[in-house]
């Protein structure tokens, strides 16, 4: 009912400074008094200061409610804010009316020229005007009783049963998908789902330029058969009840067959044309300034994405293989100029796709022309095909490189060519093929491409560290150790060989002696990192334990290139490390015995560095 009462001490100046010879509060303690609130003879001595004793009565629930609900208000995070009027106040949209209570006790406030109250409104056409909410437990019952369901969970239930109910009407299944399921959710205060129906000819277009213009623009639920074909239905949601569906639905029906007929008109359209027909357009479309035609690019992509077929064979791709690298890079963006992609430019890729095998392309270029452009989104699957993996990497590289050479790097927030999402998806890419495609290759390859050959240095460095931080998401969103990350990510120059190297350290750590393996490993960079390193010649052994130590090590050098578990080599080297540590003098008066040493030092030191800098593991 009310904040706590406190009770605090607040410490003053020195009992010299705070009393006279005679006793009587100075002008400092009178001051320090009546900024605290009490008189001067209220004061405490205590440890040579003088002390007031501070007692703040706890203020009323309400009286706090009061001051907080219009900052808390006023402090939520938005993406995007209006004003309106001649307010400065900002917020997604125009305040109308504010219910705040305490009970059944209304907190008063006014923001943005609107005072709070127990009044609200219900649905705009099925409730009868403003109702009354008497208090927090009966909220939900009096909005329901004004057509509003105030419970998402709830809502979200009702949404899918009618879905699920609907199509089962048309003997079919209602394609559900979770971003649009959530968007209608906050769109309908009071849901009822309803179905239509469209023409069967426009089954004969590619499922996917009916299935745009119904969820993308119009937010239906498509209908499909038990096969997974294209029922000539839709599912929406009306935010309201059940009377007149007939003519709701009818509604829908006519809006959904104009866009239907739109679809249709720039299918016929694009038809007239082959697809390679349609690239010629590209020269006239600017990919981003400074950096030349969308033709220009395919013809980097044609080189880039064949480099990176030959990379992904070893060297061994057939003349099939290369083939079809350049036909789908010369494809690659030609749909973009079409009429379909132009209305609806969702469908990049994917009618790049569908026209090219109606032309008679290969069912591998076909495809890799749809997955360059994966994922699309957070979640989305990602390119399975070779050709659909190498498509997708250059273009995103070239992306990157491209935008990087202007000077757009993202900072911040702003990232206005979703680079951050490019380079994900292309480090998630990489990770799920297992690759051992060298980040710096394909820089190379793109810095060539683009000419610049004096900016090379600096773009190896700038994607790196930019490819960085996407790494270090991945390994966060799989719960590796924070240290762990930062020991495995100083080298990311083979991608795929990093989350591996990562969890690698992680088995290490948890292992017995874990944690003295690391102290052993350590042990060597901090004597290693210093010295240029040379040639170790076991002739100038003096001790058995750098024979030992050097057995020792390439054994674990063996287990590693033989692509065996290298944690019991590793283990058996680290106690090596500490026999040498105990046995041998590497500072030897011998200068040509000492630099032995330390070269020995520094060669494992260096091999174990490909795996992790273990001086960036916090210890217990």
């Amino acid at each position: 009912e009310k904040q706590e009462d406190v009770a605090e001490e607040k410490r003053g100046p020195s009992v010299q400074v705070a009393f006279d010879a005679d006793g009587k509060p100075t002008k400092a303690a009178q001051g320090f008094a009546r900024g605290q609130g009490v008189q001067a003879e209220a004061l405490v001595t205590k440890d040579g200061y003088v002390y007031a004793l501070v007692q703040e009565t706890g203020e009323r629930t309400e009286k706090v409610l009061e001051k907080m609900l219009p900052e808390l208000i006023v402090g939520l995070s938005l993406p995007n804010s209006m004003r309106w009027g001649d307010l400065d106040f900002r917020f997604i949209r125009p305040l109308r009316w504010i219910v705040a209570l305490y009970g059944e006790q209304v907190v008063p406030f006014e923001l943005a020229r609107v005072k709070s109250s127990n009044t609200s409104r219900g649905h705009r056409f099925l409730s009868t005007g403003d109702f009354t909410i008497q208090d927090a437990a009966h909220y939900e019952e009096a909005c329901e009783k004004a057509f509003v369901i105030v419970d998402p969970a709830r809502r979200k239930a009702e949404i899918e049963e009618g879905l699920v109910k609907e199509a089962k009407a048309h003997g079919g299944i209602a394609e559900i998908t979770p971003n649009l399921l959530e968007e209608v959710l906050y769109l309908v205060e009071y849901p009822t789902a309803l179905s239509g129906s469209f023409e069967d000819k426009y089954l004969a277009l590619p499922p996917d330029a009916v299935i745009t213009p119904m969820r993308d623009h119009q937010r239906y639920f498509p209908v499909k058969a038990a096969d997974g074909s294209l029922l000539p239905a839709f599912i929406t949601v009306r935010n309201g009840g059940k009377a007149h569906l007939d003519v709701v639905a009818h509604g829908n029906e006519r809006v959904l067959r104009a866009r239907l007929a739109d679809a249709q008109f720039f299918f016929d359209e694009d038809r007239k044309k082959s697809l390679a027909e349609h690239r010629e357009k590209l020269k006239t479309v600017v990919f981003q300034r400074g950096l030349g035609s969308m033709y220009e690019k395919t013809e980097r992509l044609m080189t880039l994405t064949t480099a990176i077929v030959e990379e992904m064979a070893a060297g061994d791709a057939d003349d099939a293989a290369l083939a079809d690298a350049r036909r789908a890079a010369e494809l690659s963006k030609a749909d973009l100029v079409t009429g379909m992609v132009t209305e609806f430019t969702e469908l990049q890729g994917i009618m790049g796709r569908e026209y090219a095998l109606l032309d008679g392309e290969s069912s591998a270029v076909a495809r890799a022309i749809d997955e360059q452009y994966m994922p699309r989104f957070a979640g989305d699957e990602l390119p399975q095909t070779p050709l659909g993996v190498a498509l997708s990497a250059a273009d995103k590289i070239d992306n990157i490189v491209g935008t990087f050479s202007q000077g757009r790097i993202p900072t911040g927030s702003q990232d206005p060519f979703g680079l951050r999402r490019q380079a994900l998806g292309l480090v998630l890419m990489l990770i799920e093929q297992e690759s051992t495609m060298l980040l710096s290759d394909l820089v190379d390859e793109a810095c060539d491409l683009y000419d610049l050959e004096e900016f090379r240095d600096k773009m190896q460095v700038y994607v790196a560290d930019f490819i960085r931080l996407r790494l270090k998401n991945v390994l966060s969103e799989r719960g590796v150790r924070y240290d762990v990350q930062e020991a495995v990510l100083g080298d990311v120059d083979l991608v795929a060989d990093v989350p591996e190297r990562a969890a690698y350290v992680e088995r290490l750590l948890a292992s017995e002696g874990g944690e003295a393996l690391v102290q052993s490993f350590v042990r060597v960079g901090n004597i290693a990192r210093s010295v240029t390193g040379g040639t170790v010649d076991p002739a100038l052994f003096k001790a058995e334990e750098e024979g030992a130590l050097l057995s020792a090590y390439q054994a674990a050098a063996a287990a590693r290139a033989e692509g065996e578990d290298t944690l019991p080599a590793e283990q058996a080297l680290g106690r090596a490390i500490d026999t040498f540590f105990d046995a041998v003098m590497v500072m030897d008066k011998d200068a040509r015995v000492k630099e032995n040493r330390l070269s020995l030092l520094k060669m494992i030191d260096d091999d174990l560095l490909e795996t992790a800098d273990y001086s960036k593991i916090v210890l217990n």
